[in-house]
C-alpha cells in the first residue's frame, strides 16, 4: 500500500466533473459522491492461515434533479468520455421519473463550512504478516484457556474507507477513515455439548485496539463459562443486559425515530415526540464529532454540517433523525443525518450512539434481584418497529439472590419496548467499543420463555 491511497484529489476532480457534466446535460441540480474502499484481512485456524484477501476499489454515484424528478446512477469505470455519457444517462432517467415534491439538495445555509480534524486516519498500514501475527496471537490466547477444546478461527483486518461529496450548490467535502479489527471464536466441549463464543476489538487506529491476547483470552473465558447450560421454566423476571448486547436497545429506539419510518407512519413512536419515554436520568447521545470514533464524520451525505445531539434528554424524546427529503415531508429541517451509497439517494441514519452511564456498579444493579436473567447473547431480530412488540432468542446466565450463577441457553425474552424503556436503569460501566455503546442495563418484568 502506498501514500496514493490517502490522496483523494483524483476522486474530487472526478466528482466535480460529473456535477458540471450533469448541469451541461440539462440537470437543474446535481451532486456526486465518490467512495474509496480498501480492505485486507487474514483468517487463521489452528495456527495456519486459512484465507488472506485484499480488495480495493473506487466507486462514483451521480444524483441529478430535473424539476421535482430525481435519478441516481453509479459506476466504477469512468474513462474517456464516460463522464458525459453517465451524466446524460442520469438526466434522461430523471426526465421520465415520477414527480416527488420532497426531493432536492440541501439548503446552502445548512452546508458544512468547517471540517474539524477528528483524527480518523491511521497512516500506518499493517502488512499481511502483521495481520497474521495479530490473528495467531489471539487464537493462541484463546486456545490456552483451560476448557477450550477447539478454535473456531481468528481473524485480523485493516482497511481505509472514505468519501468525496460535491454538489452543484458549491459544497465540496471529503474524509478518509481507517479501520482495524481483531476477532477470535473459541469452542468448548464435544459433540452435542459443544459451546462457542467470541470476542473482538475494532478501532480506526491500531493503537486503540485491545491486545490480541486479551481478545483471545476473553473469547476463551466466555466460551468456557457457557459450558453445560440449563433450561429454565417460563417466568416473569428482571432482565439485565451485558454491555455487549445492551446497545441493541438503543438501536431499537433509533430505528423507531428514523425520519423515514415517521414519514411512513410505520413507527410505534410516531406520536411520541416530546414525551417522557425513559426515567429522568437517561440521556442517549448521537455524536458524529467524536475524535477517533468508529462512525465519526464532519458532514452528512448531503453536505449538511453535523453536530452532537441528545436524542433522549432527561428521558424525553427530543428529535427525529432526518435527512432533507424526510424533513421536508414532515415540515421540519434536516438534522444532518443523511447517509447514502453511490447507487442510492440519501436516507436518514445515526453516527456514534451512546447511552450515558448511571451511578451504580453492575454488581449493585443486580444485588437485589432474587431471580433474574443476565443476557450475554441475543439471537434473531423479533422486534416489530410498527407495534413496539419485542421478542428475541437469548442466552446468558441465571441470577439468584443478587449473584450470577449457572449458564442458561435457548430462552426467549419478550415484552413491549415502551414499558421496557420506562423501567430501564443504567449501570456506570460505559465503554466506547462499538458504533452503539451502552453500559449494563436492567429492565423489569420481562417474560422469559423457557421450557
Amino acid at each position: 500500500m502506498t501514500s496514493g491511497l490517502f490522496d483523494q484529489s483524483a476522486l474530487s476532480t472526478l466528482a466535480q466533473r460529473l456535477v458540471e457534466a450533469a448541469k451541461r446535460a440539462g440537470a437543474d441540480a446535481a451532486d456526486a459522491v465518490a467512495v474509496r474502499g480498501v480492505s485486507q484481512g487474514v483468517e487463521v485456524r489452528e495456527g495456519r492461515v486459512e484465507e488472506s484477501e485484499r480488495s480495493e476499489g473506487d466507486d462514483v454515484g451521480l444524483r441529478v434533479l430535473v424539476g421535482q424528478r430525481q435519478a441516481v446512477v453509479s459506476t466504477n469505470d469512468i474513462s474517456g468520455d464516460g463522464v458525459a455519457k453517465l451524466a446524460e444517462r442520469a438526466v434522461a432517467m430523471a426526465r421520465v421519473a415520477p414527480d416527488d415534491k420532497y426531493v432536492g439538495l440541501a439548503d446552502p445555509s445548512l452546508l458544512a463550512r468547517e471540517f474539524a480534524d477528528l483524527d480518523l486516519l491511521d497512516r500506518e498500514v499493517p502488512s499481511t504478516s502483521e495481520l497474521e501475527r495479530r490473528a495467531c496471537e489471539a487464537e493462541a490466547a484463546g486456545m490456552a484457556v483451560k476448557g477450550v477444546t477447539k478454535s473456531g478461527g481468528a481473524s485480523a483486518s485493516s482497511g481505509i474507507g472514505g468519501m468525496v461529496l460535491v454538489t452543484s450548490t458549491g459544497f465540496h467535502g471529503s474524509y478518509l477513515r481507517s479501520s482495524h479489527g481483531i476477532s477470535m471464536t473459541a469452542i468448548s466441549g464435544e459433540g452435542t455439548g459443544m459451546e462457542r463464543d467470541y470476542d473482538f476489538t475494532s478501532a480506526p487506529h491500531a493503537s486503540d485496539l485491545a491486545s490480541p491476547e486479551s481478545v483471545g483470552r476473553s473469547a476463551g473465558e466466555r466460551t468456557v463459562a457457557r459450558a453445560n447450560p440449563r433450561k429454565v421454566e417460563t417466568c416473569k423476571v428482571p432482565v439485565v443486559y451485558d454491555p455487549r448486547v445492551s446497545g441493541s436497545l438503543v438501536g431499537h429506539l433509533v430505528g423507531a425515530i428514523n425520519g423515514a419510518s415517521i414519514a411512513r407512519k410505520t413507527s410505534f413512536l410516531k406520536d411520541r415526540m416530546g414525551e417522557q419515554l425513559f426515567a429522568k436520568n437517561i440521556r442517549i447521545i448521537d455524536d458524529p464529532l467524536r475524535v477517533r470514533g468508529l462512525r465519526s464524520q464532519t458532514f452528512d451525505a448531503e453536505g449538511v454540517r453535523v453536530k452532537k445531539i441528545a436524542l433522549i434528554d432527561e428521558g424525553v424524546l427530543t428529535t427525529w433523525l432526518l435527512d432533507c427529503a424526510t424533513a421536508r415531508e414532515l415540515g421540519l429541517v434536516t438534522t444532518g443525518h443523511a447517509h447514502r451509497g453511490v447507487s442510492s439517494s440519501p436516507s436518514p441514519g445515526s453516527y456514534n450512539l451512546h447511552l450515558e452511564p448511571g451511578e451504580m456498579t453492575p454488581k449493585q444493579l443486580i444485588s437485589d434481584i432474587k431471580q433474574g436473567f443476565y443476557v450475554t447473547d441475543l439471537i434473531g431480530s423479533g422486534v416489530n418497529g410498527v407495534t413496539g412488540d419485542y421478542s428475541r432468542g437469548a442466552s446468558g446466565f441465571w441470577i439468584e439472590n443478587g449473584e450470577i450463577t449457572y449458564p442458561v441457553s435457548e430462552v426467549t425474552i419478550a415484552g413491549h419496548l415502551l414499558p421496557m424503556f420506562k423501567s430501564l436503569v443504567a449501570a456506570n460501566d460505559l465503554e466506547f467499543r462499538y458504533g452503539v455503546n451502552a453500559p449494563t442495563l436492567r429492565i423489569e418484568g420481562l417474560t422469559l420463555g423457557g421450557r
